[in-house]
């Protein structure tokens, strides 16, 4: 990433009061109320797609600025706290609203992404994010292209390193994918391409090779 984009972060949504909470967050988080930080991040992800994307960046980074100036870690604290009430509520999430559902998976994988603990990826988050996952597994999952969408492109992004947290897990969720792209009925034209691509994409060692990236996209974009 360029320097000029280090420092820009999506938050235009918000309104100017929040703005201004969220800039002082990330540069001098001790003087804010960093649970209502992570609350109002949380709360947004859950509405916002686009944000939900960005989330994991913003939250890195508070975390870092918070350590460096008290040696605490509040933030992430009550990040946590809230990602895990809402993966408790995730089947009521999904029901009342698929693309808070979706934002919520986009988001708790990306925080998965960013954050790290002695440059490693979080325990805490393994098992929750292959349980939303393997979610997004289930055959009336796989009916509906949004959530076929939404996992592989978290597959994309963090599968080879969650495959490496838990290979065992990996292993179930793809005969998951496998049996519901061979044997499903039903299923669109594009959630059979998008699952055909995940499948060969892994087993490439998760690359993804020239001759199946003009296939895939030349048929995505057709």
């Amino acid at each position: 990433m360029g320097e000029t984009g280090k420092e820009e972060y999506k938050i235009q949504s918000f309104d100017s009061e929040t703005q201004k909470l969220l800039k002082t967050a990330l540069k001098d988080p001790s003087n804010v109320d960093l649970e209502k930080v992570a609350n109002i991040i949380v709360d947004q992800s859950l509405k916002d797609s686009v944000f939900s994307k960005e989330a994991g960046r913003i939250c890195y980074t508070i975390i870092q600025a918070e350590s460096k100036q008290v040696g605490q870690s509040i933030f992430r604290r009550s990040l946590l706290n809230r990602l895990q009430q809402e993966y408790k509520d995730r089947e009521e999430l999904r029901t009342r609203s698929l693309q808070a559902w979706i934002c919520y998976v986009t988001f708790i994988c990306n925080i998965f992404d960013y954050l790290r603990v002695n440059n490693m990826p979080m325990m805490a988050l393994v098992n929750p994010v292959y349980d939303c996952l393997f979610r997004l597994a289930q055959p009336d999952s796989l009916q509906k292209e949004e959530e076929v969408d939404c996992l592989v492109l978290q597959l994309h992004r963090i599968g080879e390193q969650l495959e490496k947290m838990n290979s065992q897990r990996m292993d179930e969720l793809f005969s998951l994918l496998r049996d519901g792209f061979l044997l499903q009925e039903g299923l669109s034209s594009l959630s059979q391409l998008l699952l055909l691509e995940i499948i060969e994409f892994r087993a490439a060692d998760w690359k993804m090779t020239d001759a199946a990236q003009k296939y895939y996209y030349s048929e995505v974009t057709d």
